[in-house]
């Protein structure tokens, strides 16, 4: 076994959920997923799909009228994308190893901007590369990017710069200027850009400070408002989070051409192809995107601010407003081993947080509570619990 393997650390999540599992009285809030189930036209469309007997390979790439359809979301949203600048992919996940896979070689400098989901962090290490992490910095509960600092890291001899926003598990957002001179700086040193926008849509701006014309989309802001179909910048996006498609496993990311072509293989060797039935499914949920994720969207502000409103309350509690994902992201004063913490709320109160270790040693004290429940007097539930636990 390679050694680099060897090292990987398992998750930490798991390590909690698993305490956990089992246990009809807990609450849990740790995994990245919401607990409403699929909508039932994108579950008939994958039934319909299998009736029809479409249980064969499929292109590499995807199917074209998935990929036009993409094409057409991903435009209405921002800059107009070809359909020959999108790849679907076995999930978000394998979306993000196939752009590690096709443009990072052992040795390669990778800069990656933290805390984090543990994956953007691993995949890189297991390609041989050399990873460097920048970390946000905290302020107040609030985790923001120090701009300089970031531009320093990233050098002529960076390959591949690793952002994940709106962010998991902060929260923190890259606004429009940010990216615009990221992605210039990037342009100088001819450094790859790897994006995971995954919940670009699960974004809730402040609406006295935003002004949308009448049908337009709310969506936090993406590199492809900006760039070039040639410029140096993969997108990832998932149908996971705001298509409620988290078991589905079936994703998609934007490249120039060129790199599509090449994906092509490199999909052929991972998994062939995504199932002909969930790109069906795809299909489906696409349709129903004008209505069902701004409803999405709307339940999920309601969700978030119905919990960090009541955590505020709680004495030791540090928490700011997240303005994009599915997360809240606290800390609790004294606390310093969040893997700790977090079994014990699981064993002595039966409340499933996610520590903030598993994001990096940069969120080490802190805990992960994600919002996206279809009630939020569960939420409250959730903090009863954990005022009670913090009491003791």
């Amino acid at each position: 076994m390679r050694q680099v393997i060897a090292d990987l650390s398992a998750s930490r999540i798991r390590e909690v959920a698993n305490a956990g599992l089992g246990r009809s009285d807990v609450l849990a809030f740790w995994f990245g997923e919401s607990d409403e189930v699929t909508p039932m036209s994108v579950r008939d469309a994958a039934v319909t799909s299998i009736e029809a007997g479409e249980t064969f390979y499929a292109h590499n790439l995807g199917l074209p009228a998935l990929r036009d359809a993409l094409a057409g979301y991903v435009s209405s949203l921002h800059r107009p994308v070809a359909a020959d600048r999108i790849a679907v992919t076995s999930s978000g996940v394998s979306a993000l190893m196939l752009a590690q896979q096709a443009l990072v070689d052992a040795g390669d400098e990778v800069v990656v901007v933290v805390p984090v989901w543990p994956n953007l962090t691993a995949q890189p290490a297991i390609m041989g590369a050399r990873v460097r992490r920048v970390s946000l910095r905290a302020e107040g509960g609030a985790w923001r990017l120090d701009l300089d600092e970031l531009l320093a890291a990233v050098t002529p001899a960076t390959r591949v710069l690793v952002l994940n926003a709106p962010n998991n598990p902060t929260g923190w957002t890259l606004t429009r200027a940010e990216q615009q001179v990221i992605l210039d700086h990037c342009r100088r040193t001819g450094t790859w850009i790897v994006s995971d926008e995954v919940y670009e849509r699960l974004y809730y701006p402040d609406y006295a400070d935003t002004v949308l014309l009448p049908g337009q989309a709310v969506c936090a802001p993406s590199f492809l408002d900006l760039a070039e179909p040639d410029d140096r910048l993969v997108v990832i996006h998932s149908f996971s989070k705001s298509f409620l498609m988290t078991g589905w496993r079936l994703g998609n990311l934007v490249a120039p051409a060129a790199l599509i072509e090449q994906l092509g293989k490199l999909i052929e060797f991972n998994t062939s192809c995504a199932p002909v039935f969930v790109q069906r499914a795809g299909l489906a949920a696409l349709a129903d995107a004008p209505v069902a994720v701004p409803a999405l969207q709307s339940r999920l502000r309601t969700c978030r601010d119905t919990l960090i409103g009541a955590l505020r309350t709680v004495p030791r509690v540090e928490v700011a407003t997240p303005p994009g994902a599915m997360y809240a992201f606290l800390r609790v004063e004294g606390e310093t081993d969040s893997l700790a913490l977090a079994k014990r709320l699981v064993a002595e109160h039966g409340l499933g947080l996610a520590p903030g270790t598993a994001f990096g040693d940069e969120a080490e004290g802190w805990l992960r509570w994600c919002f996206a429940s279809r009630q939020p007097q569960r939420l409250l539930q959730g903090v009863d619990r954990l005022a009670r636990a913090l009491a003791l």
